[in-house]
């Protein structure tokens, strides 16, 4: 069963420049998920997918192999999945390997724990899944919406509050691990399909990188939790 990791890390950022090699805890911020998914045992080649020539030059330092996308797949409004679908017809074509699972992960959500890539894809293959998010428990967590200069309460009734072990527990989707077979993005056109699976993580796990404010919370968890793993051409 061949299971590859794509990256997809374009150039450009509005909220954070140069965000995907951005320096987070010693390191470009691209470079923290190619070293997870290089650790994963059930990750058979890694893959960058960018536009971006400074951005390939981090990948390939650190391991990872490069697939150039086209401009038109580049833009604010294209879509991961635009990416993904070039970047599975690539390595089909030219490293000629038959993928049955794609690992899809975000360098803007590094906070994995070491074997947290290989027990999603664990999850994925005994549940029969199609499609696996990694999440983490909205633990009390109270939602309002503003909307037409109205509040409106979404995940719970602000008349009848109740105990909160009394609610319905609730998930994020956190962004940080997407599993799921290639023809289910061929067919639904969208990383999730007909049989969802969910890796749930710690709480912790939520944050990610968008603006400059999140890279010393994600710094501090990084040193906290002892998330480094060691660099391979170490």
């Amino acid at each position: 069963m061949h299971t590859v990791a794509i990256i997809p890390a374009r150039g450009g950022s509005k909220g954070l420049n140069d965000k995907n090699i951005y320096p987070v805890a010693g390191r470009p911020l691209l470079a923290w998920t190619i070293l997870q998914a290089l650790a994963s045992t059930s990750i058979e080649r890694v893959f960058v997918s960018t536009d971006d020539q400074a951005i390939a030059s981090v990948a390939k330092e650190y391991g990872a192999e490069v697939i150039e996308r086209p401009e038109e797949l580049s833009g604010d409004k294209a879509t991961s999945e635009s990416a993904i679908l070039h970047a599975i017809e690539v390595i089909e074509r030219d490293y000629h390997i038959p993928i049955d699972i794609i690992v899809f992960l975000q360098a803007t959500s590094p906070l994995r724990k070491p074997g947290d890539i290989d027990r999603a894809v664990e999850i994925f293959i005994r549940e029969g899944a199609d499609s696996l998010i990694s999440v983490t428990k909205a633990d009390d967590l109270t939602i309002w919406e503003s909307k037409d200069g109205e509040w409106k309460s979404l995940n719970f009734d602000y008349r009848n509050r109740g105990m909160r072990q009394d609610r319905p527990t609730q998930f994020i989707e956190n962004g940080s691990i997407y599993i799921f077979k290639p023809e289910t993005l061929t067919v639904f056109g969208n990383r999730i399909g007909k049989k969802l699976s969910a890796f749930e993580m710690e709480f912790w796990q939520t944050w990610e990188i968008d603006t400059i404010e999140e890279i010393d919370l994600i710094e501090y968890y990084f040193t906290k939790k002892n998330l480094a793993p060691q660099d391979v051409n170490q």
